[in-house]
């Protein structure tokens, strides 16, 4: 037990006090260190659980199988993060492949998300892409996704973010 508590200890240091390359060198270098880091992330401890979501998806392989079990935990958790960490998860979620049920509930989320016009442009956008994943497997939720983007939706946006949501919607 005193081993974890040291690696935690040793990560929250790093996590804090290091560049995104020495964090990424770490958690690759010590494999105990990936999973901790998901537990970090998971928590919503402060200023961790953001920093730890953020390295992930630097560390991760697509579809990574040590991020498999954790799925449900990252949907669930996904609506009662802060919008910096929503932002951070649905990058690691974009990696992912997600079926069934938990599909369903992501997409739902995305949409709150992406539906709330004031929230900070990365964190809509990021919801987007990973509606637009969905709907990809679903060709059903196309429609809605053009309803999602009229213009009021966009109308908050940068330009560069506006070219990015039309270059989204034009893959098929």
């Amino acid at each position: 037990m005193g081993t974890k508590k040291t690696l935690q200890a040793k990560l929250q240091h790093i996590l804090t006090t290091t560049r995104k390359a020495e964090m990424v060198a770490f958690i690759n270098a010590e494999p105990a260190a990936f999973d901790e880091a998901i537990q970090l992330a998971l928590t919503g401890e402060r200023p961790y659980s953001w920093r730890a979501a953020w390295v992930l998806w630097a560390c991760m392989e697509d579809n990574d199988p040590r991020i498999k079990p954790h799925l449900k935990s990252f949907i669930e958790l996904l609506p009662q993060k802060p919008y910096n960490e929503q932002r951070e998860f649905l990058t690691i979620l974009q990696r992912m492949e997600i079926n069934g049920d938990d599909e369903g509930h992501l997409f739902d989320t995305c949409v709150r998300i992406w539906e709330k016009l004031g929230l900070q442009a990365s964190v809509r956008h990021n919801a987007l892409k990973m509606m637009a994943k969905i709907a990809k497997k679903h060709p059903e939720l196309k429609q809605e996704l053009k309803l999602l983007t009229e213009t009021h939706y966009l109308d908050s946006l940068s330009d560069g973010v506006r070219r990015s949501v039309a270059k989204i919607l034009s893959v098929k």
